[in-house]
């Protein structure tokens, strides 16, 4: 089942953007259809190799924001105890 996008100024500028460019490129290596353009092709250990790079540091990040989330925790702790204690004093004084 297609998926329903809304389609916007930009999105449809982008679209055409990119279907100017295969068009430039086609034209570019002097065909006249694009299914005879040359593709360029990559070595599938590139690419998993890219792939795993990827996941790595994905992984990196995600241990990166649970420290975060732990030292924003305690700066959030720090904050509430120190508005009660000048609310306290606000009473008091």
């Amino acid at each position: 089942m297609a998926k329903n996008i809304k389609l916007t100024p930009s999105l449809l500028r982008k679209i055409v953007l990119e279907e100017k460019r295969k068009i430039m490129e086609t034209l570019e290596q002097g065909k006249e259809d694009s299914l005879d353009v040359k593709a360029d092709e990559a070595e599938a250990a590139e690419l998993a190799d890219t792939l795993e790079q990827d996941i790595d540091f994905m992984a990196a990040l995600k241990i990166k924001e649970s420290i975060l989330k732990k030292r924003y925790a305690k700066v959030q702790a720090a904050k509430r105890r120190l508005v009660k204690k000048i609310n306290e004093r606000k009473k008091n004084a």
